[in-house]
């Protein structure tokens, strides 16, 4: 009996009804990943990748087709098991950080601890992301590099499943940039996280252990890569 992959995506539909104007965002995609693999999913803007990106995490559902994760179809799944899934099983990272203005760094970190079942320690992970000495501090007295750690630590804190980054180098300096990549290289290795990136800078694809290509809706290429490259070896 064949051994079913962590992810499978088949025959996936998304389509928007825009007045008598149907747009199909995606169209019949098919990829499949493996637990604890680091993912570059690649395209240029409008190819799709957000779409598959946020039917993933819950935040969206398919028309049509399965979306098959660790063995249930999320698919089928009713708002309350969305709203479940999404609070046990994924970690979120946006490109604009998206943090709560008024609370810490720890305090925007506990905040997403206190609705999930097996969190990690969120001072420790501020300490393994590089924030021993930004606790205190609130987002506003943080540089862009420093809060999207702080986001980074958020997500790896509900101690997820399956962690998805929207173009989460998008806002930053290359260096920053860099660091941020380390970062979830390093994360995805040592918690043995499935971890996923969406971007559409195609120099980031060595080191991914899956690139998965996008266009015109569809995952049009799919790439294996047996030696990954760290992050630190790349330039763009």
């Amino acid at each position: 009996m064949k051994r079913m992959a962590y992810i499978e995506f088949k025959d996936v539909v998304k389509e928007y009804k825009m007045g008598e104007v149907s747009i199909k965002a995606l169209n019949n995609t098919n990829f499949q990943i493996e637990k604890g693999e680091l993912v570059v999913i690649v395209g240029p803007s409008g190819a799709g990748k957000t779409t598959a990106l946020n039917i993933l995490g819950g935040m969206d559902t398919a028309t049509s087709g399965e979306v098959i994760i660790d063995g249930k179809n999320i698919a089928k799944f009713k708002n309350k098991q969305l709203t479940k899934y999404r609070r046990d099983d994924i970690g979120f990272v946006f490109q604009f950080y998206n943090l709560v203005q008024n609370l810490t760094a720890l305090e925007n970190v506990e905040l997403a601890t206190q609705i999930c079942k097996k969190p990690l320690d969120p001072k420790e992970i501020l300490v393994k992301v590089g924030l021993e000495d930004r606790l205190k501090n609130f987002p506003s007295q943080l540089s862009g590099g420093e809060q999207q750690r702080v986001a980074i630590a958020r997500a790896i804190a509900k101690n997820p499943k399956l962690l998805l980054c929207d173009e989460p180098t998008g806002a930053l300096d290359y260096k920053t940039g860099k660091q941020i990549l380390q970062l979830l290289q390093d994360t995805c290795r040592k918690e043995n996280m499935t971890v996923i990136i969406i971007t559409h800078n195609a120099a980031l694809t060595p080191m991914a252990d899956r690139v998965i290509h996008f266009k015109n809706g569809t995952a049009s290429n799919i790439e294996l890569n047996d030696n990954p490259v760290p992050i630190s070896e790349i330039e763009w």
